[in-house]
């Protein structure tokens, strides 16, 4: 098969691999579409890949073609997503539903080869089978909305309060579209692009506020009379929204960080103390998994897609064949070219 193989450092080669054999409990997906996500870019442009050589990619969809002897939830011709952690289903951690704790785990993508191939190989539970009406496009974003709703669901989210959601990129888009699916009451979108902030309007936000703009917080002040936001949730991983997050929640407030980060984060004594002064609860999401594996984040994500409460259309900048991948990180090295998911078609 062909495949989009990682040597090393912005050294990628679309080029002939061994296509994966299956074994009893595994199934092989033909690939339909991936996505290029940012926790790829260190690894292509930089050097955090775990070994090389290697294929990456874990948001994607694809078509079963072969399966098993001792798989019976799937079947050949299946269309469906992949949820790329392999936990060990053995640890104290998983045997608790925690899976993205587990210490043994495996990941398509990055410590195992991807779905930025012609076919990827899974454990059949990974698969999700897309509901009908769901396009292997929108199966592709299956993966980053589940990291959307699994925040949610860690921070108890609750719909008829107010949210704030800092940083528009694909995240902070999906993490809007969910909490407005789960009823929140008003949604104020942040961001330092005009445009994603029209995006954000057009996806369910109520309120749009430029953060580069003079006097943003007088108006985020005015909308809350004062108080800052029961609910905010951070997706954007940089040193300003993650401090603007602790900043604009209001006492007692609820704060998600959904975003990573790639560069060390410094807090004044001041900006600590909105923890301590708001009595803040600060927590922390990573990837998107719950019991009984891969959990309720997957298959209501399938169910949102379905019933169009999310839509992923603005979202997309282009959709390439995989064999011009190499194109398409040239233009991710150049700021403000690429404006929103690339996604790879097989």
């Amino acid at each position: 098969m062909k495949a989009a193989v990682l040597y090393g450092q912005d050294d990628i080669r679309y080029e002939n691999v061994g296509t994966p054999d299956v074994k009893g409990d595994e199934i092989l997906v033909r690939v339909k579409a991936t996505g290029i996500c940012g926790s790829d870019m260190p690894r292509v442009l930089g050097r955090t890949a775990h070994y090389y050589p290697i294929v990456l990619g874990h948001e994607f969809s694809g078509e079963v073609v072969k399966i098993g002897d001792g798989v019976e939830n799937i079947s050949i011709g299946d269309a469906v997503s992949g949820a790329p952690l392999i936990p060990c289903h053995g640890c104290i951690d998983c045997l608790q539903g925690n899976y993205a704790q587990c210490k043994n785990y495996s990941f398509i993508g990055s410590r195992t080869f991807g779905s930025w191939a012609q076919y990827v190989k899974m454990p059949a539970i990974n698969a999700v089978k897309l509901p009908r009406g769901v396009s292997y496009v929108e199966g592709a974003f299956m993966e980053p909305i589940t990291v959307a709703l699994h925040g949610l669901f860690i921070m108890s989210f609750r719909g008829g309060v107010d949210v704030a959601i800092v940083g528009m990129g694909t995240i902070g888009l999906l993490t809007l579209q969910c909490a407005r699916a789960l009823g929140a009451k008003h949604i104020y979108a942040f961001d330092i692009d005009d445009e994603k902030l029209r995006i954000a309007k057009e996806y369910g936000a109520d309120i749009g506020i430029n953060t580069g703009e003079e006097g943003f917080r007088e108006k985020l002040w005015e909308a809350t009379g004062g108080r800052g936001f029961e609910m905010v949730v951070e997706t954007a991983g940089v040193e300003f929204t993650e401090k603007l997050s602790l900043e604009i929640a209001s006492n007692k407030g609820n704060v998600m960080f959904i975003g990573t980060p790639s560069k060390p984060i410094s807090l004044e004594p001041k900006e600590f103390e909105y923890i301590n002064r708001k009595e803040l609860t600060v927590r922390g999401s990573w990837m998107s998994y719950s019991a009984p594996f891969p959990g309720r984040e997957w298959e209501l994500a399938g169910h949102y897609l379905k019933t169009k409460q999310i839509r992923v259309e603005k979202l997309i900048d282009r959709k390439i064949p995989m064999e011009k991948i190499s194109q398409a990180f040239e233009d991710l090295k150049v700021p403000g070219r690429v404006r929103g998911k690339i996604l790879l078609e097989g």
